[in-house]
């Protein structure tokens, strides 16, 4: 949170800070706005050199395939969700801020217009091979999220912060989905109150 603002990170329009190379940059923004509003496999590479305004040279200069763009745009977000997040917090109190300021942030996101359903959730339905390097981009992340928030449960002083963390990422996940297929306040609203039960119990 800056200045009081929640940092929305989900959004495909969102991109990691700036790069040395503006077209790179250009590139991820172009592909990130598209990846996410139409979909992975229907975005081909001509749409987005075509949108981006640049070569299939320079397209190719800073990306070997159109995988190497997918992975660097999960990891672009996986940059911000990271970066919001912080290191390891110092104490309990510090913790349990961690886990309402997460929820908070993906409560807000459940709630944007343009919300289209998580993009880890929507890349690995479409690269479901475990060895696919885009499903691999999306456990990578998956393994960071678990991590980090049973961490912070176990630092909360949560009786079974294990337990914890799989009940919170398995909330997120499915108020991600019923967020995009239903009533998105509801969803926001029964995210925040359900982690505010696990944080109660701690």
């Amino acid at each position: 949170m800056q200045d009081g603002t929640v940092v929305l990170f989900y959004s495909g329009g969102m991109t990691a800070p700036a790069r040395p190379s503006a077209a790179r940059e250009r590139l991820l923004r172009t592909a990130a706005e598209l990846f996410y509003a139409e979909g992975l496999h229907t975005v081909g590479v001509d749409r987005i050199v075509s949108a981006a305004g640049i070569t299939r040279a320079t397209f190719y200069r800073h990306f070997p395939g159109k995988t190497d763009l997918v992975v660097a745009y999960l990891r672009g977000i996986d940059d911000l969700v990271r970066a919001y997040v912080g290191g390891p917090p110092a104490g309990r109190d510090e913790a349990v801020a961690q886990l309402r300021r997460l929820t908070e942030a993906i409560a807000a996101e459940l709630c944007r217009p343009d919300f289209r359903g998580c993009p880890f959730i929507n890349a690995a339905a479409e690269h479901p091979d475990p060895a696919d390097p885009v499903h691999r981009a999306v456990a990578e992340h998956r393994a960071w999220l678990a991590g980090t928030v049973t961490s912070a449960f176990r630092l909360a002083g949560h009786p079974d912060p294990e337990e914890a963390g799989r009940r919170y990422v398995m909330l997120r996940d499915g108020a991600m989905v019923a967020a995009y297929l239903g009533d998105a306040p509801a969803a926001a609203a029964t995210l925040s109150a359900s982690a505010q039960d696990l944080l109660a119990a701690a």
